[in-house]
C-alpha cells in the first residue's frame, strides 16, 4: 500500500489536504485534513450578543450571509422574537440570493475547469470544453461575472452590501424596501433569470424545473446548447455517476421558512414533507437511504477523537466545547485535522443542495440517487436545478413584500438564555448555537456544512462523507492528483475557511 497526500487544493475556499491510502490502483481509504485552526468560537465568548452579527460574518467571504442568517436566528431563539411578515420575506431574499451565486460560482470558477485540463486532450468534447470553461479566460466567464455582479445588487437593495452585511437582525431585516424598489429587484431577478434561460439552461426554468426521471433529463440535454448540457454529456462520458458516493443518508435544516400555516411555493408542485407549524420552502428532515424522517436537534453530537482538539466525548454543540491541543500536535497520534466529526444519531450524514432536495422529495435528484447514489453528477445537477426552483420563488417573494409595513422587530438582551439558528447554506447545513449569561455569551458553537462533509473518522473509526466517497476511485501510478479524486472533492464544494471557523 502506497500513502498519496494532496494539497493545498487550488480553487477551494481554504486549505484542505488530503490523504489517500493506495492499493492495487485504487483509494483504499482517505483521511481529509483542514490543517488550519482559526478560533472564532473562542472569539465571541464575554461578548455582548449582538455582536454575533459583527464578528461570524467574516468567518467567511464567500457566504457571509449564511453566518449571519444563523446568528440572527440563534439570537431570535433565545429571545423568543419572531420577524414580522417583510422581515421574513427579505431575509429569504438576502440569503437565496447569496445561495444563488454561491451554486454559480462553483459550476463556473471551481468545478468546470478542471474539465479544461490538458488531461483530458483526447476527449471529443475537450476543445470546445477548454474553449469555454478554462479558467481566467473561458469564454463563459465573459457572460456569467457580469450576470453575476448584477443578482448580487439585489443585496445592494436589500442588504446595503455584500460580504458582512448588518441587515439580518434577531427581528427581521433593517432596510426596508420601497414601492420603487420592488420594481428594480424584480427587473434584476428577471434579467437574471433571462441569463440562466440562455445560457446555463438553454430552456425556461420551469422547464428545468419539471424534469422528473434520468432518462427525461437525459433527452432534454441531447436537444440543448447550455452549459447544464454541456456538463451532463461530460458526466455521461466519463461515468461521473458513478464517481462519489457517500453514505447516502442526507440531513437538511429546513431552507427558507414559510409563513406560519403556508404551503411551500414550490414552482415544481411538490409538496413537501415538512409539517412544522412554520414549514420550510426546502423540508427540514433526514433521509436514511431513501426512508423520510423527521428532524431531531438533539440528535447532532460532535466527536473528537480524531481532531487535534481536547475532548474524550462526543458533545451535542449546545454543551460542546472547541479547546484546541496546547503542546505538540502529535501529542495526540489519532488526530489528524482540526475539524471535528458531527454525527447525527450517531450515523455520517451528508448536506448540501443534494441533501436538501432528497429531502424535500423532488422526483429528479430521488430517481438520480436511486439509481447510483449521492454522485458527482447528482451534487452538480442537484445544486443547478435549484437554481432554476429558486429564481420563481424569490419572484413571488419580492411581489409580497409591502413596503410600508415594518420589516424588523426591536431585539431586547436577555440576562440569561440560549438559542440555536438553524439554516441551510449553498454548502448545506449551518448551526449556531449560543448561550447567555448575565447579558453575555459565554458559550458559542458552530458547525459548518464542510464540517459534516469532511469530517474525520469518529471514535467508532466510521470515515467522514468525503472520507467514504474516495474510496475505490482509481489511481494511475505515477499519477500526483488524480482528476477523479479532485472531482470527488470538488462536488461537494468545500469551504474550508467555514469548516475549522
Amino acid at each position: 500500500m502506497t500513502r498519496l497526500t494532496i494539497g493545498p487544493f487550488n480553487r477551494v475556499e481554504g486549505d484542505l489536504e488530503v490523504h489517500l491510502n493506495v492499493a492495487d490502483g485504487r483509494v483504499a481509504s482517505a483521511e481529509v485534513c483542514s490543517p488550519l485552526y482559526r478560533g472564532f468560537e473562542h472569539l465571541m465568548l464575554t461578548r455582548h450578543p449582538l455582536d454575533a452579527l459583527v464578528v461570524v460574518p467574516r468567518i467567511c467571504g464567500i457566504c457571509s450571509v449564511a453566518q449571519s442568517a444563523a446568528a440572527a436566528a440563534a439570537l431570535a431563539a433565545a429571545s423568543g422574537l419572531a420577524a414580522p411578515e417583510n422581515g421574513r420575506l427579505a431575509s429569504n431574499l438576502i440569503l437565496a440570493c447569496e445561495n444563488l451565486a454561491d451554486h454559480l460560482t462553483h459550476f463556473y470558477l471551481y468545478f468546470m475547469p478542471d474539465f479544461a485540463r490538458p488531461a483530458y486532450r483526447r476527449r471529443a468534447w475537450h476543445a470546445a470544453t477548454e474553449q469555454r470553461f478554462k479558467a481566467s479566460s473561458g469564454d463563459a466567464l465573459r457572460e456569467f461575472l457580469p450576470a453575476r455582479a448584477e443578482l448580487l445588487r439585489i443585496l445592494g437593495y436589500l442588504a446595503g452590501k455584500w460580504p458582512h452585511s448588518l441587515a439580518l437582525q434577531p427581528g427581521g431585516t433593517t432596510r426596508a424596501a420601497t414601492a420603487t424598489e420592488k420594481i428594480r429587484l424584480l427587473a434584476l431577478l428577471r434579467d437574471f433569470r433571462g441569463f440562466l434561460s440562455s445560457v446555463v439552461f438553454a430552456d425556461s426554468l420551469e422547464n428545468v424545473g419539471a424534469l422528473r426521471r434520468p432518462e427525461e433529463l437525459a433527452a432534454w440535454a441531447k436537444e440543448r446548447a447550455g452549459d447544464l448540457a454541456r456538463f451532463l454529456r461530460i458526466a455521461d462520458d466519463l461515468e461521473l455517476a458513478q464517481l462519489g458516493r457517500a453514505s447516502d443518508n442526507f440531513l437538511s435544516y429546513g431552507a427558507y421558512p414559510q409563513a406560519p400555516g403556508a404551503a411551500a411555493q414550490r414552482p415544481d408542485g411538490i409538496r413537501n414533507s415538512d409539517s412544522s407549524a412554520a414549514p420550510h420552502l426546502f423540508a427540514r428532515g433526514v433521509c436514511w437511504r431513501g426512508t423520510q424522517q423527521a428532524f431531531d436537534e438533539e440528535q447532532i453530537s460532535e466527536d473528537v477523537a480524531h481532531a487535534w482538539l481536547l475532548g474524550d466525548t462526543a458533545q451535542h454543540p449546545a454543551h460542546g466545547e472547541t479547546r484546541p491541543l496546547l503542546g505538540e500536535l502529535t501529542d495526540k497520534p489519532t488526530a489528524y485535522t482540526w475539524c471535528k466529526a458531527p454525527r447525527y444519531a450517531g450515523q455520517v450524514v451528508e448536506t448540501g443542495a443534494l441533501a436538501r432536495q432528497m429531502v424535500a422529495g423532488q422526483p429528479l435528484i430521488r430517481a438520480l440517487v436511486a439509481t447510483t447514489g449521492g454522485s458527482v453528477l447528482a451534487r452538480v445537477v442537484a445544486r443547478l436545478l435549484e437554481v432554476a426552483l429558486l429564481v420563481p420563488v424569490m419572484e413571488n417573494w419580492v411581489q409580497a413584500l409591502t413596503p410600508g409595513e415594518p420589516f424588523c422587530q426591536q431585539w431586547r438582551r436577555p440576562d440569561q438564555a440560549s438559542g440555536s439558528g438553524l439554516v441551510e447554506a449553498a454548502r448545506g447545513a449551518l448551526g449556531h448555537w449560543l448561550r447567555i449569561e448575565r447579558g453575555r455569551i459565554v458559550a458559542y458553537q458552530i458547525i459548518a456544512p464542510t464540517t459534516w462533509n469532511f469530517s474525520p473518522r469518529d471514535a467508532q473509526q466510521v470515515p467522514g462523507a468525503l472520507e467514504q466517497a474516495l474510496v475505490g476511485l482509481p489511481v494511475e501510478p505515477g499519477e500526483s492528483a488524480p482528476l477523479s479524486v479532485q472531482h470527488v472533492v470538488r462536488s461537494f464544494d468545500p469551504c474550508m475557511v467555514c469548516t475549522v471557523h
